[in-house]
């Protein structure tokens, strides 16, 4: 059923299509942020990425679900946690040898509206110029655009918003699924440690809205993961004695999660073992450190973004996907150095400790979708575990 939809912006752009997807009764779909993402494939991570919670996807390629949806291999997490999907056509015919649903059958069966037809290159220009908006998906005729323009203005921005605890895991758990052929076809072709399971100790991620992907590099090299809310405390996260702790990726404001902050802070001035992080962990940890964090005009999302690392000049093509960012002007005075910057707008992408085994990335260095030439970040991580082992055994 293709009904006509709209999209309305809080600034009284309106943009017109057809509704596929999930439908809600009284026609009102979706009220969430609108962002864009330049990625051409990979749109059923992008939708399960807990990073987007609360966000309406624009995609910029023209055809989306050429190639179905292969049930839930691919997904980041349990369920989509995008509010909505918006592209310029749909396609109804997927032709993959995974493929076990339409893109349109996997939206409606996960409840997620989704609106085709839409000219998404004049969205995506009006975006990059006003910046990200909030927005109203309908299919209803009878509800005016002057309506639809009221409940986006009225929807919560997305600063000040903690969405992590609307993502994060409930209950602590293990997690020992490294990447094999179901979740990853391609994973003969790629590198893959040599390592023991569990031979690098126990890692505690803690969940601000983590990816599997995440997960499974942690796997391959070695962990014994435990994954844990994002509200545990320092002493709960201690009590599992944990060889390093990983600050997953997750969505919102980062300054609005002030409980991770808290809890990062005092790990790191316990200093009990190394401790990476990812996109919102990335920003949670220099907020616990004396940095500030801004919320960008309109974000990076998307597979093939350019980062230079600054200790070797070496350029790494970058998945990514947050609206927040580490100021890095703050950086002066705390014990961060910048490690990446973005090639797009100079963009702070990376920081390290100067003294302790600390380090994390603004971008996903796990992909899902989009390159992997950046998860050397994992095989870090493991390094600097083991060094740290090495040099405790040594001391005591």
């Amino acid at each position: 059923m293709n009904l006509p939809a709209r999209l309305v912006l809080e600034d009284g752009r309106v943009f017109h299509g057809r509704s596929f997807g999930a439908h809600a009764e009284g026609g009102l779909n979706a009220v969430a942020e609108v962002v864009f993402n330049t990625s051409h494939t990979g749109y059923q991570e992008v939708l399960t990425d807990p990073s987007y919670c609360g966000e309406a996807v624009t995609f910029t390629v023209p055809i989306l679900g050429v190639y179905g949806v292969p049930g839930d291999l691919d997904a980041q997490s349990g369920k989509p946690r995008a509010a909505a999907l918006i592209c310029r056509e749909a396609s109804r015919r997927p032709s993959s040898w995974r493929s076990s649903e339409s893109l349109h059958a996997y939206l409606e069966r996960h409840g997620i509206p989704g609106i085709e037809g839409v000219d998404t290159r004049t969205l995506t220009q009006h975006l990059r110029d006003q910046g990200s908006q909030r927005g109203a998906l309908c299919n209803d005729p009878a509800v005016s655009d002057a309506e639809l323009q009221e409940r986006a203005r009225k929807a919560p921005r997305m600063e000040g918003q903690d969405l992590a605890k609307v993502v994060t895991t409930a209950e602590p758990y293990a997690w020992t699924e490294g990447f094999g052929p179901d979740n990853s076809p391609w994973c003969d072709s790629l590198p893959k440690p040599k390592v023991k399971p569990g031979s690098a100790g126990r890692v505690v991620v803690i969940d601000f809205g983590v990816k599997y992907d995440i997960l499974r590099h942690l796997v391959d090299q070695g962990c014994e993961v435990t994954v844990v809310p994002a509200s545990s405390t320092m002493d709960e996260i201690l009590a599992l004695d944990p060889r390093g702790i990983f600050l997953s990726n997750g969505p919102g404001d980062p300054a609005a999660v002030s409980y991770g902050v808290e809890t990062v802070r005092k790990l790191v001035e316990a200093a009990p073992c190394p401790i990476y992080g990812i996109c919102l962990g990335h920003q949670i940890l220099c907020l616990a450190l004396g940095a500030k964090t801004h919320h960008m005009k309109f974000g990076h999302r998307g597979s093939n973004h350019p980062v230079r690392e600054e200790s070797s000049g070496k350029v790494l093509i970058t998945a990514q996907n947050h609206g927040f960012a580490v100021e890095a002007a703050s950086l002066e005075g705390t014990s961060l150095e910048p490690s990446y910057t973005s090639l797009f707008d100079c963009c702070l992408e990376g920081v390290r400790h100067t003294t302790l085994p600390i380090e994390s990335v603004q971008f996903h260095p796990e992909a899902g979708p989009g390159p992997r030439e950046a998860a050397t970040f994992f095989a870090r991580f493991a390094a600097a575990i083991k060094t740290a082992a090495t040099t405790s055994a040594t001391s005591s």
